[in-house]
């Protein structure tokens, strides 16, 4: 499950290293707790108080006040979005972090009312779907209308679903049949509104010239979250590629 972690600073009290509480560097617990563990997923500093700006809407008029929305000595200095097994680990991670020892860290869970994953697992099936009817349309809705793909038949980028859309008509043209797309191996990895998927794709079609396309290749894909549903927004296919080796290789 995931969580918030709120960084409250208090200018009022001081922090640093006693015999009795050590503090380790932020640098270390990020280390820790993002890199070791996987613990901690993203996070950032946040600008003084002093740098807010608080925002209203009264009878639809626009108030603008400089300053934070409230007058305190503490005041989210950070946060960190942290995926833990339990609200428990997830309060030990807090516990270490530097400014626990003279802020406060406030740990709240996200609403756990969506599974990314499952549906960056059913957009795929989607894109296989749409090349076992040849309906293009249908691949497009897919994307996103600013993605950028490395198409595995002209070798070149495209820029924007139109462009992406030109490339795949012109590659079903030279098809004859449904395309068989087989996914061997995929993983995704998902950091709230960006996730990235790795995969084997077999796809297999008859040509109009009447010979045979067997391939796999290596898809890494970039997905974003527009709203309630995700769309693919960077698509890059390597295919293999035959380079002759020496007479004296191994």
């Amino acid at each position: 499950m995931k969580y918030m972690l709120l960084v409250c600073a208090d200018d009022t009290v001081e922090t640093g290293d006693t015999p009795e509480s050590p503090v380790v560097p932020i640098e270390q617990w990020v280390e820790e707790l993002g890199v070791e563990r996987r613990v901690r997923l993203h996070g950032h500093r946040l600008r003084p108080p002093a740098d807010a700006v608080t925002v209203r809407v009264r009878d639809a008029e626009v108030l603008r006040t400089d300053g934070p929305f409230a007058e305190t000595k503490e005041y989210i200095a950070g946060f960190d979005v942290l995926e833990c097994g339990s609200l428990d680990e997830a309060v030990e991670a807090a516990a270490r972090h530097p400014m626990a020892a003279g802020g406060a860290m406030e740990v709240r869970p996200f609403w756990d009312d969506e599974d990314a994953e499952a549906e960056i697992r059913r957009l795929d099936a989607e894109l296989t779907a749409a090349g076992q009817d040849r309906d293009v349309a249908r691949a497009m809705a897919c994307y996103a209308p600013d993605v950028e793909v490395f198409h595995p038949v002209s070798g070149l980028p495209q820029s924007g679903v139109d462009a992406l859309r030109k490339a795949e008509e012109l590659w079903i043209a030279t098809l004859d049949g449904p395309v068989e797309r087989e996914v061997l191996d995929f993983h995704v990895r998902v950091d709230e509104s960006i996730a990235f998927s790795h995969a084997l794709v077999r796809m297999r079609a008859r040509l109009a010239d009447g010979g045979t396309l067997d391939s796999t290749a290596r898809v890494t894909t970039g997905y974003r979250a527009a709203g309630d549903r995700w769309q693919i927004v960077h698509q890059h296919t390597s295919v293999p590629l035959d380079v002759p080796l020496p007479p004296d290789a191994s």
